[in-house]
C-alpha cells in the first residue's frame, strides 16, 4: 500500500469474563492498526478470541481494559460507520431479499423510492440481481451470504467487519464466496477487517494478517502479503506463507 492512513486502532485490548465463578481471560493486551480501505485478516485457532476482538470493534460488548480509536478518536460502543456480517446471518425468513437488504434503511426512516435505489446497487453489486423477491428458504447457502453482505453495504460503513462468513458454506461455494467478497471490496474500497481460522483463505484474501495465539488471545505475528491479485493458491510465494504461518499457528484448544 502506497500510502498508509490509519482507519482503526485497537491499544491495549483486553477482555474477560467470569465462568463457573472463575475469571477467564480470552484476549490479552491486544494492540495493532488497521489502514484506510485495507483487507485485514485477523487469524488464529478457533476459540482464541477472534470474534471477541471484533464484537469489541463493532460495539457489541465492551472490553474490561483498552481503547478503541476510529479516525483518531476513542470509540464508546456501537458506530454506524462500523458494520457487520456475522457467519449466522439471522435474515428475517418473511422478508424478501430486498426486504432484507432494505431494512437498516427503513429503520432510519428513509424514504421507499431512496431506499430501493440504495438496495438496488448493492443487491446487483453482490449478484443477486434478479432475485429481489425471493425468500431466504429459496436461497442457498452462498446467496444467503450475499444478501447479508449487500445489507451491510447498504447502510453506507466505512469499516465492514466480516466474522467467519463462509465457515459453513461447501468448499466450492466458499472458494465462490472468496471470489466475490475480494471482487466487492476492489470496487468499493472500503476497509475490511475479516475473521478466520483458515490459513489459506487468510493468504488469499488479506493485505495483512494479524496472526493471534491460542486463547488467551495475543499477537504472536502480523504477517504482509504482497502478492498480486486474483491469487493463484499453488504460486510458490504462496506456498511459502501459507507454510510460514501454519508452522507459527497454535494449535486449537
Amino acid at each position: 500500500m502506497d500510502k498508509k492512513k490509519i482507519k482503526l486502532s485497537l491499544k491495549n485490548i483486553s477482555q474477560s469474563y467470569v465462568v463457573k465463578n472463575k475469571v477467564k481471560d480470552a484476549v490479552n493486551n491486544v494492540s495493532f492498526d488497521v489502514y484506510d480501505n485495507e483487507f485485514l485478516v485477523i487469524l488464529g485457532p478457533g476459540h482464541c478470541g477472534k470474534s471477541v476482538l471484533l464484537n469489541i470493534i463493532g460495539g457489541l460488548e465492551k472490553a474490561v481494559d483498552g481503547k478503541v480509536f476510529l479516525d483518531d478518536k476513542e470509540l464508546h460502543g456501537s458506530d454506524k460507520r462500523i458494520g457487520m456480517v456475522f457467519q449466522k446471518l439471522a435474515l428475517m425468513p418473511w422478508k424478501t431479499v430486498m426486504g432484507n437488504v432494505e431494512f437498516g434503511l427503513q429503520m432510519e426512516g428513509v424514504p421507499k423510492d431512496t431506499r430501493r435505489m440504495i438496495a438496488d446497487k448493492y443487491i446487483e453489486l453482490v449478484g443477486l440481481k434478479g432475485f429481489e423477491k425471493s425468500y431466504p428458504n429459496e436461497l442457498s447457502g452462498g446467496m444467503k451470504q450475499r444478501v447479508g453482505i449487500a445489507r451491510a453495504y447498504t447502510n453506507n460503513p466505512e469499516i465492514l467487519l466480516m466474522d467467519e462468513p463462509f465457515g459453513q458454506l461447501d468448499a466450492q461455494t466458499r472458494y465462490s464466496m472468496q471470489e466475490e467478497v475480494q471482487r466487492i471490496w476492489e470496487k468499493e474500497k472500503r476497509t475490511i477487517i475479516f475473521v478466520t481460522n483458515n490459513i489459506e483463505e487468510a493468504v488469499y484474501l488479506a493485505d495483512r494478517i494479524i496472526l493471534l495465539s491460542k486463547c488467551p488471545a495475543k499477537v504472536k505475528e502480523i504477517y504482509e502479503v504482497n502478492l498480486p491479485r486474483p491469487r493463484d493458491t499453488v504460486h510458490p510465494e504462496f506456498l511459502r506463507i501459507r507454510k510460514e504461518i501454519s508452522e507459527n499457528t497454535d494449535l486449537a484448544l
